[in-house]
């Protein structure tokens, strides 16, 4: 079940498993480790019931850190906010098609903002409102759990979607990253790479780890 050779595997730790009395070190620790992206998950318990953080740690994690920042909004409204966290230190945007009234607007507003857009679909909603937005999406991530909370288990039911917008993808000819995000580890990374994700976002399973190069590692060869 290992991925495809050609494919380089991104593995993006979550900082809400992190120690929150030691984010900068943290983030430093998982950068040494290998990580590819430090995904920053921001809730504002109305989109999802969990509050975490704003800007200003994603501000600080950029000082703290080298690693591009994947900020996952999980806000509603998300647009009036964008800016600030583009200012704050965001390299990758993603939002929800819930989460406003216009996603193509939303996008291009990413962009705009010099940030890469991404676009995170939940576990019941349909992979079809991606095939819509794919010339304007740099990420596509798919929702293996849902959304606001971490430690939560991977949904099976979410592999086939992941298969159908590797399928989309492919089909645009658009070198769009297609990222999984929920109860990812060891155990489970294997079946996402093999239904075609190219990214994956792991909290507990690299923050938690004793060995977070070899955790990192283990989740890049899906194994």
């Amino acid at each position: 079940m290992a991925p495809p050779q050609h494919r380089r595997i991104i593995v993006a730790p979550s900082l809400l498993a992190a120690d929150f009395a030691r984010l900068g070190e943290a983030a430093r620790e998982v950068e040494a480790a290998g990580a590819d992206w430090l995904h920053l998950d921001v809730m504002d318990g109305h989109f999802v019931p969990n509050i975490s953080f704003g800007p200003p740690v994603v501000r600080a994690m950029r000082a703290a850190c080298g690693l591009p920042l994947d900020v996952h909004l999980m806000i509603a409204p998300a647009d009036p906010y964008l800016s600030a966290f583009a200012e704050a230190g965001a390299a990758h945007i993603t939002l929800h098609p819930e989460a406003g009234p216009d996603l193509h607007r939303s996008l291009r507003a990413i962009r705009a903002l010099g940030c890469k857009a991404g676009v995170a679909i939940n576990p019941a909603t349909s992979p079809e409102v991606a095939a819509y937005v794919l010339d304007l999406a740099d990420i596509v991530l798919v929702m293996t759990v849902n959304p606001g909370f971490g430690g939560q288990r991977f949904l099976d039911s979410q592999l086939p979607k992941i298969a159908a917008l590797r399928r989309m993808i492919d089909a645009s000819g658009r070198a769009i990253t297609l990222g999984v995000d929920g109860g990812v580890d060891g155990a489970t990374a294997p079946a996402a790479l093999a239904a075609g994700a190219d990214m994956v976002v792991a909290g507990t399973a690299v923050f938690g780890a004793a060995d977070q190069a070899g955790a990192i590692a283990a989740l890049r060869a899906g194994s």
